[in-house]
């Protein structure tokens, strides 16, 4: 068998469970570890939730090909199970209890903020690991044991894009975001940061970028304060339409965008990169110049027309991440003893299947880099580090 992938429709909640198996075992089949998955699959950000699932089932795809978890002489393929939660916690939660009720899941990831709180309610009296694809940093802070966070903190970005917006266009902010709570996170953190370095709110009008589909009547209404720079961000399609409405408004100013967003994608439906010039948000995958992101990106385009975006390249290398953890660890079954190992497993994880070249974790399960920032100037993106920035 070589590279094949079984597909399972599972009725009521239009689950797709997929099963990669290992190319080069022998007629009998390895045994299989499920590992859950719970995002939004459908609705306004299906895209950001498809595109973190399809990360884990590049890095699946590729363990099960290369012989699978290897636990004590035994091999077991990664069998991932997928359900969608519509970006909603509550259905999350119910996911996650399927999830380990029903398939024994030892893990499951989530890419949304509202999804590890709902896990997190009951994780570690259930015995599983959460795998939490979002930035903020409550989610390691209260002290959840059974919780790896996977991107860096959205704090780390507050200051420099702050600094960078207000020295190039001016005092004036107009807050634009979306309305789920991973945007209030955003609102409640960059808010004060924005007033501290002496700018000032002009307009305050959250949008629901899950549900809307043209917002020109919001976009009107934070215009009408006249503002320099616009605080922006959710799902990268939705965000891109704010900003080209904004364009088509007559905005001239600059884009603060949240962590969520991905340039590359919000550029594509907003008009192209010049219709997001002044904008500040995380650096795009294709700009970075890491071995495992040049990797990643060659490994992407084998199989994908698009360009790959963070969310895709960070699960990849979170499942790789799991995958040695077990293996370090000895088991595939105890949560704790996992958990443990994933610090030793960091040093495991090669640099091909590392895009972000994380290095450490600290004890609360925040895995931790240099952030990079990306500035839009003249229809070109620069790339910025975080630590060479004078933030003072």
């Amino acid at each position: 068998m070589s590279g094949i992938q079984r597909i399972k429709r599972w009725a009521g909640l239009g689950i797709a469970t997929g099963a990669l198996v290992a190319a080069g075992m022998s007629p009998a089949m390895a045994a299989e570890v499920n590992i859950g998955f719970t995002g939004p699959l459908s609705g306004g950000a299906a895209l950001y939730g498809q595109n973190a699932l399809e990360g884990l089932k590049m890095a699946a795809a590729e363990i099960n090909a290369g012989g699978g978890i290897k636990v004590d002489g035994k091999a077991y393929d990664i069998n991932l199970v997928s359900l969608d939660d519509q970006y909603a916690p509550s259905r999350a939660a119910v996911n996650g209890k399927r999830l380990v009720q029903q398939y024994n899941a030892p893990a499951v990831f989530t890419p949304h903020s509202g999804g590890t709180f709902a896990l997190q309610a009951f994780n570690e009296r259930d015995r599983f690991l959460v795998m939490s694809y979002t930035s903020i940093p409550e989610v390691t802070s209260k002290g959840n044991k059974l919780t790896v966070k996977i991107p860096p903190n959205f704090t780390d970005y507050v200051a420099p894009f702050a600094k960078l917006t207000m020295e190039r266009f001016g005092p004036k902010l107009a807050i634009a975001n979306a309305t789920h709570d991973y945007a209030k996170y955003w609102t409640k953190a960059f808010v004060p940061a924005w007033k501290k370095a002496g700018g000032e709110i002009v307009a305050d009008n959250p949008m629901d970028y899950n549900k809307s589909a043209d917002f020109y009547t919001g976009v009107s209404k934070v215009l009408a304060a006249d503002p320099d720079v616009l605080f922006i961000g959710g799902a990268s399609e939705p965000t891109g339409l704010v900003v080209r409405q904004a364009r088509e408004l007559g905005f001239e100013g600059g884009f603060v965008i949240m962590d969520q967003a991905k340039v590359s994608e919000v550029a594509r439906v907003a008009g192209g990169m010049a219709a997001l010039e002044g904008a500040v948000g995380v650096a795009p995958l294709s700009h970075l110049d890491t071995p495992g992101a040049k990797s990643f990106i060659k490994l992407y385009a084998k199989d994908h027309d698009n360009v790959p975006t963070a969310e895709t390249a960070y699960n990849y290398f979170a499942m790789f991440l799991l995958a040695r953890a077990m293996e370090s660890a000895g088991t595939v079954t105890d949560v704790a003893d996992i958990r443990a190992a994933i610090p030793q497993a960091l040093k495991q994880v090669d640099t091909t299947h590392n895009p972000f070249a994380v290095t450490s974790m600290t004890d609360d399960g925040n895995l931790a880099i240099d952030v990079r920032i990306a500035e839009v100037t003249d229809g070109k993106v620069d790339i910025l580090q975080r630590s060479d920035m004078d933030l003072d």
